[in-house]
């Protein structure tokens, strides 16, 4: 079935967990007509005057797709730093070539169309606070607390022993 989310129906409203100098505007029209895509997300995202429109990231399970609907915002990728205009469409590829952030450099509000796929989960990776999200359960990592496969599992004997003795 088509579902068509009319223009006139827009209604941009922020993330309450938004913080200061990331207070994008995300379009809630396709949540209130119901749809959930299961492969193909996409967001309608309103990026005001001085704003970031996430912490600079890449995908590792996901590919992205900007349409610059209106205005203008400036684009960091890690080749640098890049104006993207009205009508640009910019192509982020899975992994580290693919980080990407804007930013509204701009006295006017950037409008711009948010595509990117979802096999049902998706790690992002935060190159700036060394972090990792983990998509869909929303938990966040830091990096630097990453561990070797077998750390803590050196006493795998005394935890069948005490298995065993829970059965008696």
């Amino acid at each position: 079935m088509a579902t068509i989310l009319k223009s006139t129906q827009r209604e941009f409203k922020e993330d309450a967990n938004k913080i200061d100098n990331f207070r994008i505007l995300t379009d809630v029209s396709r949540i209130k007509n119901g749809i959930k895509p299961q492969n193909l997300n996409f967001d309608l995202r309103q990026l005001n005057p001085g704003q970031y429109s996430a912490p600079y990231h890449f995908h590792r399970y996901a590919e992205e797709l900007f349409m610059i609907v209106s205005g203008s915002a400036t684009l960091r990728t890690p080749t640098g730093l890049e104006v993207v205009n009205n009508g640009d469409l910019i192509f982020f590829e899975i992994g580290e070539t693919g980080a990407h952030q804007l930013y509204n450099h701009t006295s006017e509000t950037c409008v711009y169309l948010d595509i990117r796929t979802f096999i049902g989960y998706d790690v992002a990776e935060y190159p700036d606070s060394n972090k990792l999200f983990l998509a869909p359960s929303y938990e966040i990592f830091n990096k630097d607390s990453k561990v070797n496969y077998f750390e803590g599992e050196e006493n795998i004997q005394e935890v069948w022993k005490q298995l065993e003795n829970k059965k008696d």
